[in-house]
C-alpha cells in the first residue's frame, strides 16, 4: 500500500458498493484500507455480512476485513484513509459525507443529496472534467480540507456523454428523452417480480426531475465558486423495464444550428477527453456509434468500454426540428460508468490533477 492512496467504501456492503469493491481490485492507483456498513453488519467480516449480488465473487482481499461503523472517527483512528467511494443511501450519506470531508477524506459520492448544491462538482469526466476545479472553491467556503464530487443519477450519464459533443459543434436548444432503465438501479432487492415481469413501470421517484436538472449542470459553465446552467431545455420520461443491466434512452435532439445525421455521427464518433488519457477507468473511446439498426441492445453492448463506454445507435433525422434535428438511442451500464465505475474515474483525474 505504500504507493497507493488507502481508500475507504462507505457502505460497502449493497450493490453498488459491491461494485466499487470489484472495481479497486489491483486498481494502480487506490487500495482499500477500510469498509463501512449499517448498524446490523457493523462488527462482522465482510464476508459474512454480504449478499454478493454482482457477477463474480467477493475479492478475496477484503472477505476477512472487519465492518466499520459509517463515522468519521475511523479516519486516523482505525484507517488511515485520504478518499471514501459513498454507495450510501441518501438519508445516511446527508450526515455522512459532510463529516468525512471536514475530517480531511475527498468523498466521491452516489448519492443525489448533494449533486445540485452550488459548490459540489457534478461530474462526468469527458463531459465537465474541468467542474473539479470547483472542489477548491467549496473547500475555502466550507473550511473542509477534503470534500464532496457528485457522480450524475445513473440514467443521466448516457445522455449527457452524448450531448457533449453536440453542445460543442452545434448548440442544443432542446432535449425530448425517455427512458428504459434497468432493474439493477433499483439497487437490491430492487423491483417486486410480481411488478417488474411481463411488464414496464412507467414512474420512478425523482428520476424525472434528475435528468432534467443535473443534465444541465453537467453541461453548463463553471464560473468563479459556481456552475452556470447549460440553457438549454429537457424534457424526460422514465420507465422501469425487465433488464437486469443497462439503461437505455431515447433522445429527439433540436440543435442550434443545421446538422445532417452524418455529421453528428462524426461528432459522436470523433469525441475525446485529453484529461483522462491513460487512466485506468477511462475507456478508450467514451462514445462508441453502432451502424445497425438494431443496437444498442444491453444485453449486446452493456459492457463496451468494459462499461464505461457511452452506445449510441439508430442515429437518423427528427422531422418535428427540421434540419436542425436529430434522434438516436443510448446505453450506459449503470451500475459501472453510471455509478462505481464514474466515481472511480473522477477520483483518479483528481489524483492526477493533485486534488486530493
Amino acid at each position: 500500500m505504500a504507493n497507493k492512496i488507502p481508500v475507504v467504501v462507505l457502505g460497502a456492503t449493497g450493490a453498488v458498493g459491491q461494485r466499487f469493491i470489484q472495481l479497486l481490485q489491483n486498481h494502480p492507483v487506490f487500495e482499500i484500507a477500510a469498509l463501512t456498513a449499517s448498524d446490523r453488519s457493523e462488527g462482522k467480516r465482510y464476508a459474512d455480512a454480504v449478499h454478493w449480488v454482482i457477477e463474480g465473487d467477493a475479492p478475496v482481499a477484503v472477505q476477512d476485513m472487519v465492518l466499520l461503523p459509517t463515522h468519521a472517527s475511523i479516519v486516523g483512528a482505525r484507517a488511515n484513509v485520504r478518499v471514501a467511494f459513498s454507495a450510501l443511501p441518501n438519508d445516511s450519506a446527508q450526515t455522512a459525507e459532510p463529516a468525512f470531508a471536514q475530517a480531511g477524506v475527498t468523498v466521491f459520492s452516489n448519492a443525489s443529496f448533494y449533486r445540485m448544491a452550488k459548490d459540489v462538482p457534478l461530474v462526468i469526466t469527458e463531459v465537465n472534467s474541468a467542474h473539479l476545479r470547483l472542489l477548491k472553491r467549496q473547500r475555502a467556503a466550507r473550511g473542509w480540507s477534503g470534500g464532496i464530487v457528485c457522480n450524475t443519477n445513473c440514467t443521466v450519464s448516457g445522455p449527457a456523454m452524448s450531448l457533449r459533443p453536440l453542445y460543442d459543434a452545434f448548440g442544443v436548444k432542446r432535449v425530448f428523452a425517455v427512458s428504459m432503465q434497468a432493474e439493477s438501479g433499483a439497487g437490491y432487492p430492487g423491483v417486486p417480480s410480481l411488478d417488474i415481469t411481463d411488464n414496464v413501470l412507467p414512474f420512478i421517484r425523482g428520476e424525472e426531475d434528475k435528468m432534467e436538472a443535473e443534465a444541465r449542470k453537467l453541461l453548463g459553465a463553471l464560473r468563479d465558486d459556481h456552475i452556470d446552467d447549460a440553457p438549454f431545455g429537457l424534457s424526460a420520461h422514465c420507465n422501469r423495464v425487465q433488464v437486469t443491466d443497462g439503461h437505455m434512452v431515447t433522445m429527439s435532439v433540436e440543435l442550434s444550428s443545421p446538422a445532417k445525421p452524418e455529421e453528428v455521427i462524426r461528432v459522436l464518433n470523433d469525441f475525446h477527453c485529453a484529461d483522462v488519457d491513460g487512466l485506468h477507468m477511462a475507456p478508450d473511446r467514451p462514445v462508441v456509434v453502432r451502424d445497425e439498426p438494431d443496437r444498442p441492445q444491453p444485453r449486446r453492448d452493456r459492457m463496451t468500454g468494459k462499461g464505461m463506454s457511452t452506445v449510441v445507435g439508430r442515429v437518423r433525422a427528427e422531422p418535428l426540428f427540421g434540419d436542425c434535428g436529430v434522434k438516436f438511442m443510448t446505453l450506459s451500464h449503470n451500475t459501472i460508468r453510471g455509478a462505481a465505475g464514474g466515481s472511480l474515474l473522477n477520483a483518479e483525474l483528481c489524483a492526477r490533477w493533485g486534488l486530493i
